[in-house]
């Protein structure tokens, strides 16, 4: 067992195979040499890993993020904010974040707020004076906010993996991630006030009243599929699906920017993406009942309890154990691997099930932009074009931020339970 769970996936992954393949290879290894089961159960379990009306949210969150992210809606949220703003110090670093946590709430897929707010917002401070790896670094670092503010993909895989309310999760992310985007802001206004740039100018009323107005369909789609949810009209994954047709209607007949063409290829796009994740569900799922079905998860929590382990000495453990995987997976493999095994050990030592959840989230938003191998990184030198040693220069600062915000989060578990008790009641 321990040849086909552990040594055969290491080797794998140190080999570059791709994770859903790793996964494939270690169960069935596992089921034919060690279980002697028939395969037609490893086909039984992929389909019904995936068979989950929570993952239907997937796609439908992704596809509106494709929408919006198409036409003008950046430069909408981009100038709203920015008119907000202005009188600020450094209020161009202020609307990269608020801009971000904006967009967040609408997609929810980090790489895509880093792409389409970089574009927007990096020659815009490059030419008010911001230092490139400052500039890159903050438009990097910030885009993790958007698997931390819901609507998280992430957090729905969870709450699948965990058997967690996904409501109950969104409602935990939101004080967090607010909490994250003030640090940020914060740290923005004091390195320019230390270094003398971005400074402010007088507040225009008419420049904001113009800027609302055209970005009011923007702002719509969070306080759509936000509301609808603690409102009680639908459920998160019927909130993505309004979200999509909210999307289409405001882009095609409301801006006028996509075609019927666009829309066709926004589907496309992200019916490939939508396939990427869910085959990495589906064997995830797999590995996971292997492990149930061997009493893994029960022996660790038993382990816990012998030692008698202190929730403090778990959750540091923990953390450095998801900051050290956050550097090689992404989000999402890291939580359908971990969460079966993490989980009965958390309920076994009294950490709250929704609390955790979003530690893990915050832990693995920070493996998004953490050297060397954070996906926004790439994405960042990809559409930023500028060299990686820059890029991890600017870095460093903001990672600080974001490891001295989950530690906060961490060991003061209100942060996220009262955003749980303020819109559930409970």
């Amino acid at each position: 067992m321990t040849l086909a769970l552990v040594v055969v996936p290491l080797v794998l992954l140190l080999l570059g195979f791709p994770i859903f393949l790793v996964l494939l290879t270690s169960v069935t290894a596992m089921l034919m040499f060690v279980m002697g089961i028939q395969p037609a159960v490893l086909h039984q379990n992929l389909f019904g890993t995936i068979n989950q009306f929570a993952l239907l949210a997937v796609p439908f969150f992704i596809y509106a993020g494709e929408l919006m992210g198409r036409g003008s809606v950046a430069q909408r949220l981009v100038d709203f904010v920015q008119s907000a703003a202005s009188p600020v110090r450094g209020s161009l670093g202020i609307t990269t974040v608020g801009t971000t946590t904006i967009f967040g709430a609408i997609s929810g897929v980090s790489a895509a707020a880093v792409a389409t707010i970089g574009k927007v917002m990096y020659p815009a401070m490059r030419k008010a004076g911001y230092p490139d790896h400052f500039a890159a670094g903050l438009i990097t670092a910030v885009g993790a906010i958007d698997i931390i503010i819901p609507p998280s993909i992430p957090m729905i895989v969870y709450g699948a993996a965990a058997e967690e309310s996904v409501p109950r999760l969104y409602a935990a992310g939101i004080i967090p991630g607010l909490l994250i985007a003030g640090m940020l802001a914060a740290y923005v206004i004091w390195y320019c006030r230390k270094h003398d740039i971005g400074r402010g100018s007088p507040f225009e009323w008419k420049r904001f009243l113009y800027a609302t107005q055209r970005g009011l369909w923007a702002l719509g789609a969070p306080f759509i599929i936000l509301g609808g949810i603690y409102g009680g009209v639908f459920s998160p994954t019927e909130a993505a699906a309004v979200a999509c047709i909210y999307a289409g209607l405001v882009t095609r007949f409301v801006f006028h920017e996509l075609t019927f063409k666009d829309i066709v290829e926004a589907a496309s796009a992200t019916a490939v993406f939508s396939a990427q994740i869910l085959i990495i569900v589906a064997c995830a799922g797999v590995f996971s009942w292997i492990l149930t079905s061997n009493q893994v998860p029960s022996m660790l929590a038993a382990w816990l309890q012998h030692y008698s382990v202190t929730p403090w000495m778990f959750l540091l453990a923990i953390n450095v154990l998801l900051l050290a995987v956050g550097c090689f997976l992404d989000p999402l493999s890291a939580i359908l691997l971990l969460t079966p095994l993490l989980v009965p050990m958390v309920k076994a030592i009294g950490i709250d099930t929704v609390h955790f959840g979003i530690v893990v989230t915050v832990n693995l938003a920070i493996g998004l932009f953490h050297p060397p191998f954070g996906i926004n990184i790439f994405v960042a030198q990809s559409v930023l074009g500028i060299p990686l040693k820059v890029l991890y220069r600017g870095i460093i600062p903001f990672l600080f931020v974001y490891l001295v915000a989950l530690a906060i989060i961490t060991y003061i578990p209100d942060v996220s339970l009262i955003g749980v008790k303020l819109l559930m009641g409970k």
